[in-house]
């Protein structure tokens, strides 16, 4: 047994008992793990048990003991009714695209059933919870602050990883070079490069948006580096989804409050090429090309890694079955996947690549109309706190709209609206988030009654 595992097992081991104590920082603990527990040496499972691994015992400890506080603190259920509906919604569709494919596993009779049950769904539905949890816990500033902070973190430990398993060449050399070296970052950090560059594209600017709630100018330097770390991070993905992602978000966030940052917009666009040329040369790649003929042309399929070609077929799709889809791993179970293959044998596509289309696929326009209009609530409720002059509230919705927004814009070339471990911090983000907001309505509400002043001590 290595050293990390020792340490990994004493963590989890003093979280658990310390669960009982507080359960709510044995759940922000929980959330910093997860910049760790994907990497390479961290055990996935104990005893051949599947499913039996340290995250999994430390969630469902901090479970059973937020269930005991609830009963014994006998606290109310007061989410938002119709983000109660909502959400319900979510789950239902999740489940009914899980059904379809245990009753029709053609394509996928290779998938145990036991295996598509809780991979599909418990698994799909587990990332969700600790948000959930967050969103009940937080009676206080302080306990706002301590979960705001932890999944700021999370992030932060994330880009701290891809920067000691990506050398400095991969962003100053030739977009070949950074070709090579991303694919280590599956290997031994465990999130895929895609996926860490649309983590870290809204996490930059997440942290910045952070910067409101920091009155000390040392501590604004300290956010600051830790954004440009981040920033820096995202830089040595090579995930060019990610690189257009977090260039629109910034951009509508300065659009909407900061707007005088615009001025820098030029500064970026001659610096850029100067300090990260190799993500630069990446994110033209397919740019400019010359043909036999010695013509410069766009190539498509380069630019969106054959995606463009693949994407008429799923159209089609859809289009055969429009109002429900044909439920989860649809790609796969209707043959699509298998009929691309024989198409092209370079065009492995499990999934759509890309999260609108993949939704309605699965769940049709009828499905993915609660899923549209949960994420269309936060981005808009997000967009109005980032805007309020109150610094915690401009904060939360600064980040939670930051985070969205980069999911939003990567999610043309991949990402999922189904809870995955690498959106556990979006899903964290925005029930702490919707916590603030009810909070901020609430105190509203109070001051216009003036009547009870229960909520005033929250967001002052």
């Amino acid at each position: 047994m290595s050293l990390r595992h020792i340490a990994l097992y004493a963590l989890v081991s003093g979280l658990s008992i310390y669960a009982w104590k507080d359960w709510f920082k044995s759940l922000c603990g929980l959330i910093l793990l997860m910049a760790v527990i994907e990497h390479e040496d961290m055990p996935k499972s104990m005893l051949g048990i599947q499913g039996l691994n340290m995250w999994n015992i430390l969630f469902a400890v901090i479970f059973l003991a937020w269930l005991a506080n609830r009963r014994r603190q006998g606290h109310n259920w007061d989410m938002p009714r119709h983000i109660n509906i909502l959400l319900l919604l979510y789950m239902l569709v999740i489940l009914a695209g899980v059904l379809r494919a245990a009753f029709d596993r053609s394509y996928i009779e290779g998938y145990p059933l036991k295996s598509l049950l809780s991979e599909e769904f418990i698994n799909t539905i587990k990332w969700a919870l600790p948000g959930i949890l967050l969103f009940d816990g937080c009676k206080s500033r302080n306990q706002v602050i301590m979960a705001f902070v932890c999944i700021l973190l999370l992030y932060l430990i994330v880009a701290v990883q891809v920067a000691r398993f990506m050398p400095p060449a991969a962003v100053v050399s030739s977009a070949g070079v950074m070709d090579t070296l991303r694919i280590r970052l599956g290997k031994y950090i465990g999130y895929s490069a895609c996926d860490i560059s649309a983590m870290l594209a809204g996490a930059s600017w997440a942290i910045i948006a952070s910067i409101s709630m920091v009155r000390q100018k040392k501590y604004k330097v300290i956010v600051l580096i830790a954004a440009g770390i981040v920033t820096y991070g995202q830089a040595l993905t090579g995930g060019r989804a990610g690189y257009v992602a977090w260039a629109a978000t910034g951009l509508i966030l300065c659009i909407l409050k900061w707007r005088k940052y615009l001025l820098l917009a030029p500064v970026l666009v001659i610096l850029l090429p100067i300090v990260f040329p190799g993500a630069v040369d990446r994110f033209f790649t397919g740019f400019g090309e010359t043909d036999i003929t010695g013509q410069n042309i766009t190539n498509e399929n380069m630019i969106t890694s054959d995606r463009i070609e693949m994407w008429p077929y799923v159209i089609k799709k859809i289009g055969q079955s429009p109002l429900i889809g044909y439920g989860r791993l649809s790609m796969k179970r209707t043959g699509l996947a298998n009929h691309l293959l024989q198409i092209n044998p370079y065009w492995i596509f499990p999934h759509p690549h890309n999260v609108y289309l993949e939704t309605l696929l699965d769940n049709g326009i009828l499905g993915s109309l609660p899923i549209f209009v949960f994420w269309g609530i936060i981005l808009v409720y997000s967009g109005k706190l980032f805007k309020n002059s109150n610094r915690l509230c401009s904060a939360l919705g600064g980040a939670t709209l930051a985070l969205l927004l980069a999911q939003i814009f990567a999610g043309i070339g991949a990402q999922h609206y189904y809870p995955r471990i690498s959106t556990l911090g979006l899903w964290a983000m925005t029930f702490l988030f919707i916590r603030v907001y009810l909070e901020h309505k609430q105190t509203q509400i109070q001051s216009i009654n003036a009547t009870n002043t229960q909520y005033e001590h929250f967001l002052q």
